[in-house]
């Protein structure tokens, strides 16, 4: 696991851009503002492109890879095409499955299951359907929180681009692998929910 996991605040940004197909992201260590990792979709299709466009936007499929910025893959978020609910791979840097997302049908605001690879539950991502705030919950335990962050309002009434700061709580061990299904979660939200 890259040592970067380790961190405890990230700032995820995504690109402007009006008319854009790809999920581009920067996520910044909130502290000096650095970027630390870079998130992008490098192998979009043409036909998924042009749905990107449509309102079938949240059932096509994705591949976002995180690398720092020198090139190292640290985590890698994928799902296939999506008819009713998502359920979302999360690979390591060696594409080895780590767990994975499944939304549960109905849920009010969003929620997943998070498993790992074995499919054995590990906690519970909630979103309050009022506002951008998720939390990764096992009983009674916050693990981590996905906030909004406001851009601005131009940004906010003529671009799709948002912003999040997750907060990994620090009981949580470094180099658990829970924190790359954290990390993940923040493309998932916005993939699958908020797109």
């Amino acid at each position: 696991m890259n040592p970067i996991l380790n961190q405890n605040l990230f700032f995820v940004k995504e690109h402007v851009g009006m008319f854009k197909a790809a999920n581009n992201y920067d996520i910044h260590d909130p502290e000096n503002q650095e970027i630390i990792m870079t998130c992008r979709e490098p192998n979009l299709g043409g036909f998924t492109k042009l749905l990107r466009f449509t309102d079938y936007k949240r059932m096509t499929p994705f591949n976002v890879e995180i690398k720092t910025p020198s090139g190292e893959k640290v985590l890698t978020v994928k799902r296939g095409v999506s008819i009713f609910v998502s359920t979302v791979e999360v690979l390591d840097e060696n594409d080895q499955l780590v767990g994975k997302f499944k939304q549960k049908f109905f849920s009010i605001g969003g929620k997943f299951d998070v498993l790992d690879a074995n499919d054995t539950p590990l906690c519970t991502l909630k979103g309050k359907w009022t506002s951008w705030d998720f939390k990764f919950i096992k009983d009674h335990h916050e693990y981590a929180h996905v906030s909004k962050k406001w851009a601005g309002l131009g940004k906010e009434l003529f671009t799709t681009a948002d912003n999040y700061m997750l907060s990994i709580n620090e009981s949580l061990p470094k180099n658990d692998p829970m924190r790359i299904l954290i990390l993940g979660a923040v493309m998932c939200i916005d993939m699958v929910l908020k797109e």
